[in-house]
């Protein structure tokens, strides 16, 4: 294998597979990145089991040469020492050839390295998935999806179903939900699809955080098919396999409120402000828990309180709708993360009762809904 390609373009691909890399497998020559030269292009493939990546650098691109190619084949290269040798080569330029005993000479300017290679025949074979039924979304609207649910998937390996997002889809709709039991965090938007088949899946949330870290922010769809265990992302140069989450997603209906006794409406930035400077307070161990308390023509008292160190109280003019008096502790983190998800700056947050869940919208778009449930401090 011998070819010549342009360095930023290699660089761009290398960041994307290795992604996928985990320095902690078991199968060793996963800790690589596979190198495949044909006659149309370069492709870079990194994987860990769960995730894999296939990043593909064409030949040429809008009439300009990316890579010459000299003689096709591939071969596997150590990722870490791959990837920090090709980010500080001298030149716009990398030549890259394997000799028949897997040696790999990397040379830029007057730079040269060698690696000893695996043979690319004992990688993994990525899923062959068929893209008969195909599901497309913006490329932004993908990612601005991601950001606003995925923050809130447990973090713990007791309930694993919990570690992902469940992505459900029906009539052109796709609803996605992630929790940890204490929050909830549900997003709606319109996909399109080239079936009238129905899905309801669970991808790991790491798979959805990098997949979100790779995309551009374009306007661009992204393709995506699912199978039975597998989900696959595609771009133009991109093939992004994630592994999908076994179990049944618990049903979260039931835990969102239908009624309100009490809704505030605020200024997103404004509240998220007071909620952040009451948290500084906030008492360690108890998970940054600032108390809300409605007041008297229109406005609510944010608190927090450490007899060790002080106490924090600010008001805060806002619009209230209420049938009784009402003060109810959470987490000042929960809350923070889910001002900064919602969209639009003026926040309808509606309870029905100081041990109830409450919910938090955006006054402009229905399609994305916040549940936090409180924290009892008695």
């Amino acid at each position: 294998m011998k070819f010549i390609i342009q360095k930023d373009y290699l660089v761009r691909s290398v960041n994307d597979v290795l992604k996928a890399i985990s320095g902690k497998t078991t199968i060793p020559i996963l800790s690589g990145i596979k190198i495949t030269l044909t006659k149309e292009g370069v492709t870079l493939t990194g994987s860990d089991s769960d995730i894999s990546i296939e990043s593909f650098i064409p030949k040429e691109e809008a009439g300009d040469e990316i890579v010459e190619i000299f003689e096709v084949g591939s071969i596997v290269l150590q990722a870490r020492f791959f990837a920090d040798i090709v980010k500080k080569l001298p030149k716009d330029e990398v030549e890259i050839e394997t000799t028949s005993n897997l040696v790999t000479f990397i040379r830029s300017g007057k730079a040269e390295f060698n690696l000893n290679g695996l043979d690319a025949e004992e990688y993994p074979q990525l899923p062959q998935i068929t893209d008969e039924r195909i599901i497309r979304i913006p490329t932004d609207l993908l990612k601005q999806i991601v950001r606003q649910t995925v923050f809130a998937i447990s973090t713990s390996e007791t309930r694993p179903i919990l570690t992902g997002v469940n992505w459900s889809i029906d009539n052109s709709l796709l609803t996605c939900i992630a929790t940890d039991s204490h929050r909830l965090a549900l997003r709606k938007a319109p996909v399109e699809t080239t079936n009238e088949e129905s899905y309801n899946i669970v991808i790991p949330g790491r798979s959805l955080n990098e997949l979100s870290k790779i995309l551009d922010d374009s306007a661009d769809n992204v393709e995506i098919v699912i199978t039975e265990n597998q989900v696959l992302f595609k771009t133009k140069h991109l093939l992004f396999f994630s592994r999908l989450l076994d179990g049944n997603y618990p049903d979260t209906t039931r835990l969102i409120p239908t009624e309100k006794k009490t809704e505030i409406l605020v200024q997103a930035k404004e509240f998220l402000h007071a909620i952040d400077r009451a948290s500084l307070l906030a008492r360690e161990g108890k998970n940054n828990v600032v108390k809300l308390t409605t007041l008297e023509d229109n406005a609510v008292e944010i608190s927090s309180n450490s007899p060790e160190i002080g106490k924090v109280t600010e008001e805060l003019s806002c619009q209230v709708t209420t049938d009784e008096d009402l003060t109810i502790s959470f987490s000042a983190k929960y809350m923070m993360d889910a001002l900064k998800a919602l969209e639009g700056s003026d926040i309808s947050i509606t309870f029905t009762g100081a041990m109830r869940p409450f919910l938090l919208r955006s006054v402009t778009d229905e399609r994305i809904l916040q549940l936090i449930l409180p924290v009892r401090t008695y």
